[in-house]
């Protein structure tokens, strides 16, 4: 089998927006709908090569990542074990799925270190008629970095959250047993895992009761049948509590934009 990439070629003419494989109920975005369609040609035209099954394989397998991530995550651990995209005309596994499934690398990575920790901590839901569907990869991939996976020299110990054992049970039960989603997760562990510092905690507070505030305000200020002097009174009585939580909690600062570099000045004669 020659080693030369195959590229995929346009999409023929009539070719619908979402690929066969998309998840139902949900619009996907235009950068979605493009990679579905590269893959798609791709499919095509290793099929129509009579190219190796597993690479087809893989393909398909892509195009059903938002449905059955841990059927990609299987085909791209058996494929780094194989290396069997060095005959594609790949030198790494990242490049393969970089050039070929356009999946990036940190992607790439996430779906390698989610089907690990799954097969590590909840191995029955990888089993064939299991009674319980696999979490997002966003949900595993939580709970992975709650963990102390890599040790203090690891290469991303930076993504390690160091939870104490009764929180990561908790958590692990959360995402393998009730099938939490990442934003639920994030909402029940993240003041556990990564309590913020006090000062920060009130200032959050602050902002958003001048907020509600302002809204207060707004709406009052709309409202037929008060008089104009019980308005006045509420406005003036509002205005000084947004004056105070303005101190306790000043606005965060704008970044202040690159200065453009000057032109240099043209040299004398």
């Amino acid at each position: 089998m020659s080693q030369v990439r195959i590229l995929p070629t346009a999409p023929p003419s009539g070719t619908p927006p979402v690929a066969s494989g998309a998840p139902r109920g949900k619009l996907p975005d235009a950068h979605m709908v493009a990679t579905h369609r590269k893959l798609d040609a791709l499919l095509q035209t290793l099929t129509d090569s009579g190219e190796d099954p597993r690479r087809l394989e893989i393909v398909r397998r892509a195009l059903n990542f938002k449905r059955a991530w841990v059927e990609l995550a299987e085909g791209l651990t058996t494929l780094q074990r194989s290396r069997a995209y060095e005959k594609w005309g790949y030198t790494d596994l990242q490049e393969y799925c970089t050039g070929e499934l356009h999946i990036r690398p940190a992607t790439t990575e996430k779906l390698l270190l989610s089907l690990s920790t799954v097969r590590d901590h909840a191995p029955q839901m990888l089993e064939q008629g299991a009674p319980h569907d696999v979490p997002s990869i966003d949900s595993v991939d939580y709970f992975s970095r709650a963990l102390d996976l890599t040790g203090p020299g690891a290469k991303d110990a930076s993504r390690r959250l160091d939870a104490p054992e009764d929180v990561v049970e908790e958590l692990r039960a959360a995402v393998f047993d009730e099938g939490q989603s990442v934003g639920e997760l994030r909402k029940r562990f993240n003041p556990v895992l990564r309590p913020k510092p006090e000062e920060q905690e009130a200032a959050e507070q602050a902002r958003k009761t001048r907020t509600a505030a302002a809204r207060l305000l707004e709406l009052v200020r709309n409202l037929d049948g008060l008089s104009e002097k019980r308005v006045a009174r509420i406005e003036a009585s509002v205005d000084a509590l947004m004056r105070d939580l303005d101190k306790l909690a000043p606005p965060p600062e704008k970044k202040a934009k690159k200065a453009e570099p000057a032109e240099a000045e043209p040299a004398d004669a």
